[in-house]
């Protein structure tokens, strides 16, 4: 059965952190329907201004039924400083998470997750330049600061920006094959590293990032 996308938006939301996921599930679900539903964007409100002042018209708005949900993407941007804040959203996401299959992250996405105690006791990441700032909404989390994403099945979480394209492609890979990741990234015309093909060692010599995380 197809599974069905929703990505979480708001204003000042950085916007390759939720538009290239949204690509690669997009393209996936172009060449393979029986995989992906078309992606849905969800925001408390019809509309929002994403980093740069990108104007986006959502799909769903947060009050609706999302019993269907399969995944859930939260990006990262400016915007997550109050979106963490933002108590109406926080209970939204911790409520939906046990029909969730997965929930993903991408930047500074994980602060939301972090404020829903829904990455406690795990290894995560972000983005480079904010390790500190999310690290107050992820106290019960360590941080690996060399890897660009981290699968922790079914919470999956990214470095920023162009991160969440990797993440989401090695996503792809792992739950519907290399031959399917392949025709995405040639359609996309990405010059992706394949991270079985060309692992990326740990160097931030966190035992617990060694032993119990993998990319």
């Amino acid at each position: 059965m197809a599974l069905n996308v929703g990505i979480l938006v708001f204003d000042e939301v950085e916007v390759l952190d939720f538009s290239g996921p949204f690509e690669v599930f997009s393209v996936t679900s172009n060449n393979h329907p029986e995989f992906f539903n078309r992606v849905k964007l969800i925001a408390e409100t019809p509309t929002i201004s994403a980093r740069g002042g990108m104007r986006v018209q959502v799909d769903h708005l947060i009050d609706e039924d999302f019993s269907n949900l399969d995944i859930l993407l939260v990006p990262g941007g400016f915007g997550t400083v109050e979106a963490a804040k933002n108590e109406k959203l926080i209970n939204w996401i911790k409520q939906l998470r046990p029909s969730l299959k997965h929930i993903i992250s991408v930047c500074t996405g994980v602060s939301l997750l972090g404020k829903t105690g829904l990455v406690d006791g795990m290894v995560i990441t972000t983005h480079h330049m904010r390790y500190k700032e999310v690290g107050e909404d992820c106290p019960n989390s360590w941080f690996c600061t060399c890897r660009r994403f981290l699968d922790n099945d079914p919470t999956y979480t990214s470095g920023g920006v162009s991160a969440g394209i990797d993440l989401s492609l090695y996503f792809v890979k792992k739950h519907f094959g290399k031959e399917v990741v392949e025709e995405t990234v040639k359609y996309m015309e990405y010059n992706w590293t394949d991270p079985d093909v060309s692992p990326c060692a740990c160097t931030c010599g966190a035992e617990v990032c060694q032993t119990n995380s993998k990319q």
